[in-house]
């Protein structure tokens, strides 16, 4: 199986946990937020050192609250690509919607040729209303009223700068019309020719990877039929059993003659912590479980929950004992731990597993520390 890491790199929080203070009534500043970034990179290099074949980190701008300080993805894999030789680094990920799609296809370009060919494409449309609206998307939101409307346009966005990105990226010259985009703006005259199509300088060396999360029935068809590898995350194991499964059929529509085994271009991020007892396990992750939701859980983020056999509410903020529940969650000995991936290994076909060891606030001596537990005691109980 190969082994990732995903970390959103946030600052370390004294107060994380259920209740007071709310999200946005933190404040953290600039030095506290350097020093994360700062240990984001060191625990790139460490994640190297224990072995994990790829590193994965959020892109997300604004966030004075200390959740996810890194606003370009690209820039900050370049730097982590100079202090390590082998791992493999990408965004989870890179809301091409608030990026000139054709820059940050030569920033792409750019940094997947100076790591040799490490670079991984995650690209997403985005979560955060006051991120894109102000670098130049919409995006719908349960805090926005036209919310539906604002989704529509968002999608359509980004289906044309993913498609710019990648007719830039793969061949020799393009040109590409759309609601949104227009590329080359016009024929444009240039020293006695008339630029009717562009070529991207530089274009990747090396082959490289495409992934995109899956969280709604719509992306699940764009997915596999565009040829892009899923993500899949906080889904009830029955709709990720589903969901899975239907990424295949749909990739068999579109690509006929390119047969996929059932791990194939499917990746699975699940919530990791490790401890020499079950007992504590749970106790050392339940302040970052509870932040996480209290975080993320009015953005929707709980969509793919079951609760009672029923599809969670609105705005679910779960439990612990929920989360595990779902099998989103794996906490326990490394015995248990193992035993669910192992789990899902045989039901699913799962290949590829991205472990998510630091949950908001905590430390990043803590999240060295699972990262060394997966390594040494977890992954070799795996099947």
């Amino acid at each position: 199986m190969e082994f990732g890491v995903f970390v959103f790199g946030g600052v370390e929080m004294d107060d994380h946990g259920p209740g007071l203070p709310a999200p946005t009534d933190r404040r953290y500043d600039q030095k506290t937020i350097w020093r994360a970034t700062e240990r984001l990179l060191d625990l790139g290099v460490k994640a190297e050192q224990h072995g994990f074949e790829t590193y994965w980190f959020t892109e997300h701008h604004f966030q004075y609250e200390g959740y996810e300080v890194v606003p370009n993805g690209v820039l900050f894999a370049a730097i982590l690509a100079e202090r390590t030789q082998r791992i493999r680094i990408g965004a989870m990920f890179n809301v091409i919607t608030q990026w000139h799609p054709l820059r940050f296809a030569e920033d792409f370009a750019t940094m997947h040729n100076l790591s040799g060919g490490r670079g991984i494409l995650g690209v997403g449309r985005g979560t955060v209303p006051r991120e894109g609206e102000n670098l130049g998307t919409v995006i719908g939101s349960a805090d926005n009223p036209d919310q539906a409307e604002h989704d529509r346009i968002n999608r359509e966005q980004f289906d044309e700068a993913l498609e710019v990105i990648r007719r830039a990226l793969d061949n020799d010259t393009f040109s590409f019309h759309g609601r949104h985009f227009h590329f080359p703006a016009r024929p444009i005259p240039d020293r006695g020719h008339l630029t009717e199509h562009l070529t991207l300088v530089p274009r990747p060396l090396y082959p490289y990877e495409v992934w995109q999360p899956i969280s709604t029935p719509t992306t699940l068809q764009y997915v596999p039929t565009h040829g892009i590898g899923g993500v899949f995350w906080q889904l009830h194991h029955s709709i990720l059993r589903e969901w899975w499964e239907r990424y295949g059929e749909f990739h068999a529509q579109a690509f006929p003659d390119q047969p996929l085994a059932r791990g194939d271009k499917r990746m699975l991020v699940v919530n990791v912590h490790v401890a020499d007892t079950h007992e504590q396990a749970w106790a050392q992750a339940r302040p970052g479980h509870d932040e996480f939701w209290k975080f993320l859980g009015p953005y929707g983020w709980s969509r793919g929950y079951v609760i009672d056999g029923k599809p969670a509410p609105a705005g679910l903020i779960p439990t612990l004992e929920q989360s595990v529940d779902q099998r989103t969650w794996l906490i326990g000995t490394p015995e248990e731990v193992a035993a669910g991936i192992d789990f899902l290994r045989r039901d699913l076909g799962v290949e590829r597993i991205t472990i998510f060891p630091m949950f908001p606030g905590d430390t990043f001596d803590a999240a060295e520390e699972q990262m060394a537990r997966f390594a040494e005691q977890v992954r070799p109980l795996v099947g």
